[in-house]
């Protein structure tokens, strides 16, 4: 199984031929950077091994900050025998042999840490026969995800282990491996400090990322210090993470969504680049955001939706990468326009009142009279055609007789939205001296 990092004995056991990030893999605990909040003597990790006893855990994290690392570690500071699978790779049959052996090791009194990498791509089946052998401490089950526990992991796993979150590696950590492998190399890496920094940022958390770029750059016979520019055409950054159908999704859209709610214009254009560079469908960020137009600002500014609806076509007419302009342009239109929810709000609370109300029969006055039977009956009879009433306004009353009048929208004082109240206030006020007079 690859991994940045392995357990004491192969890593002493790593030869000068082996790649880079075989032999810089910690021997302790305490080597594993970045995770400190995790292997600090105050952490979950630090916690378990000073008292000697391990629970089962869910290692949840990026991809190249130490899962596997850790979890090999692990068993060794317990003095529990590591048995690593792949969920990738096994299937019940492999997890029948591993559970036969666990049971074996276990009456010679040797505990097993069973490491189930990707473990969210195991189905539910498969999940659950893990249950009974963790419930009985036959294994002790260590699994790692880059994936959501609580989207991908049935709840029945999830209550019997600890959810432990791993964070992507932050500069100060990927310097860290900087310095080892410059400390084994023997040698400074051929690049200027200003080159040192986007090498850094180019990994993107992951550290085993890092060092792949790093090896790289040491087997390549680079005379002079590289730039920024130099680094760019000879490396190749890493792609973002990110799932279009998985955590990934929905965090930066919500991050999008929130950022144009908070009228924060350079907060939504980043989160707004984060998806289109990571190879977001463009129309779905356009539908969130005429989503959007219509939730969180409403009649505020009836442009708006306008707006929204404008930059698809537009994007539609010029495609890739000529319509993203569009959708900036949306983005920044819904971000800096006032805000309202009344709409939203009124929609909701309608709805409702039609669920509870069920068919109560609008007034006689207000319903068609088709046929000559439906007069007779009273339907449409005394009918006010507002249009011939003074101010356009005949001041009827258009509710069910069963039920009181209603408020479900409520205008703010906010753009557009503060005239519509104006108004609504002076009908109102029309309605209350009519009913008096």
């Amino acid at each position: 199984m690859a991994d940045l990092f392995a357990s004491q004995d192969d890593a002493a056991g790593a030869s000068d031929t082996a790649p880079l990030a075989d032999q810089l893999r910690p021997r302790t605990l305490a080597d594993v950077v970045g995770q400190e909040h995790l292997t600090g003597p105050d952490g979950a990790i630090g916690r378990m091994v000073a008292a000697g006893r391990l629970s089962s855990i869910i290692f949840w994290g990026p991809p190249g900050t130490g899962k596997t690392t850790i979890s090999r570690l692990l068993a060794d500071a317990v003095g529990m025998r590591f048995e690593p699978i792949s969920a990738v790779f096994s299937g019940v049959a492999d997890l029948k042999k591993v559970f036969a052996a666990a049971k074996e090791h276990a009456r010679h009194g040797q505990k097993t840490l069973l490491f189930v990498d990707e473990i969210h791509r195991f189905n539910r089946a498969q999940q659950d026969s893990f249950l009974p052998f963790v419930e009985n401490g036959t294994v002790t089950l260590v699994g790692a995800t880059t994936e959501n526990p609580s989207f991908e992991l049935n709840a029945a796993l999830l209550s019997r282990a600890q959810v432990l979150i791993l964070r992507r590696l932050d500069a100060a950590a990927l310097e860290q491996l900087l310095d080892r492998a410059e400390g084994l190399m023997g040698r400074p890496l051929p690049l200027d400090p200003a080159a040192r920094e986007a090498l850094l940022a180019s990994a993107d958390g992951d550290g085993r990322f890092l060092l792949n770029q790093v090896e790289t750059l040491y087997a390549i016979d680079i005379p002079a210090p590289l730039d920024p520019a130099g680094l760019s055409a000879l490396l190749h950054r890493r792609v973002a993470v990110y799932d279009k159908d998985r955590e990934g999704h929905y965090n930066l859209i919500s991050a999008l969504h929130k950022s144009l709610r908070g009228s924060d214009p350079q907060a939504a254009l980043y989160y707004l680049a984060r998806m289109l560079t990571a190879g977001e469908e463009p129309l779905y960020v356009l539908r969130r955001l005429v989503r959007f137009a219509t939730e969180d600002i409403g009649l505020a500014d009836p442009q708006a939706v306008v707006q929204c609806l404008a930059a698809k076509d537009a994007y539609d007419f010029l495609g890739s990468p000529e319509g993203e302009l569009a959708i900036v342009q949306a983005c920044l239109y819904c971000a800096t326009a006032p805000k309202s929810n009344a709409a939203y709000m009124a929609m909701k609370a309608s709805f409702r009142s039609a669920r509870e109300t069920g068919s109560l029969m609008p007034p006689m006055n207000i319903v068609n009279a088709p046929t000559k039977l439906m007069k007779q009956v009273g339907y449409g009879k005394n009918y006010q055609y507002d249009h011939d009433a003074a101010e356009g306004f005949s001041g009827a009353n258009y509710w069910p007789e069963e039920m009181e009048a209603q408020t479900f929208y409520a205008p703010t004082n906010r753009g557009f939205e503060a005239r519509v109240a104006e108004r609504m206030a002076y009908w109102d006020r029309l309605r209350s001296e009519r009913d008096a007079g």
